[in-house]
């Protein structure tokens, strides 16, 4: 079986790199430019029997950049991410010919705070967002910049994977705040940063940033668990539904992709 070239089309794997035994970043250089804006995905995956595996992924990059970059987590009972796990350089995958998604910055509300809170690889639209934003505000396109605070939970600091460039960027762009967290704290002795779940934060951050319902949108991206908790607290805040964007990261290779 050949995948439906009106659909999909064949993208090479251009660069890997591997942060943890189950975390890595794959680059890939797709034969035609894929629009989207920061914050979309696009579900890409193999060929598998008469049909393509395939699930989405939010996408890294910035619109700007020539390549498309992906954060994965292989799950071992995942249907589609061991075989994904597999692939190299050289490989390449059956990607959607567009991308899809509304977890974009919110520019309707007037909101001038922008609170993005995530579970490992959850982080990959805030990426995005941080790259483009600088983009825009070097080159002219954006005047003033908006306040992005950024929270990411993982387990131990090797899932961490865009600590290094979003602690830099935070040196960098004063409209910038990044707060990496452990759950885990026993099992990574040498951390000396933050503790706990993103659940369990969310509330203090909000308060000690004034991040305000008047303000702030909450963006909320990853685990389906700190999804739903980290919702309740925020509505709890005084936030309403609308301030509150979701993206909801399922494991990997799991259920049918909706396109």
């Amino acid at each position: 079986m050949a995948a439906d070239s009106d659909k999909y089309m064949k993208a090479p794997i251009t660069r890997r790199q591997d942060y943890s035994p189950t975390l890595w970043s794959v680059w890939m250089n797709p034969p035609e430019t894929l629009a989207f804006k920061a914050g979309q995905y696009v579900a890409f995956g193999v060929e598998n029997h008469d049909k393509v595996l395939e699930r989405a992924f939010s996408i890294v990059s910035s619109p700007y950049e020539p390549e498309l970059e992906f954060f994965i987590e292989r799950v071992p009972e995942g249907a589609l991410s061991p075989k994904l796990y597999e692939l190299q350089a050289g490989d390449a995958v059956f990607m959607r010919r567009k991308a899809k998604g509304v977890f974009n910055i919110d520019v309707k509300s007037g909101h001038s705070q922008h609170f993005l809170v995530s579970t490992v690889t959850g982080i990959a639209p805030y990426i995005s967002m941080v790259r483009t934003l600088a983009l825009d505000l070097k080159e002219g396109r954006l005047a003033q910049p908006f306040r992005l605070v950024i929270l990411q939970g993982v387990s131990k600091s090797n899932e961490f994977g865009y600590d290094k460039e979003l602690i830099k960027a935070a040196d960098e762009y004063p409209w910038l705040t990044y707060i990496p967290t452990i759950s885990r704290p026993w099992e990574d002795p040498e951390w000396s940063g933050e503790r706990g779940r993103v659940d369990d934060l969310v509330r203090k951050y909000a308060d000690s940033l004034k991040l305000t319902p008047s303000d702030t949108t909450i963006y909320l991206c990853g685990n389906p668990g700190m999804i739903v908790n980290a919702r309740d607290i925020m509505r709890r805040c005084g936030f309403e539904h609308a301030a509150i964007k979701e993206e909801t990261y399922w494991a990997p290779g799991e259920g049918e992709v909706e396109y």
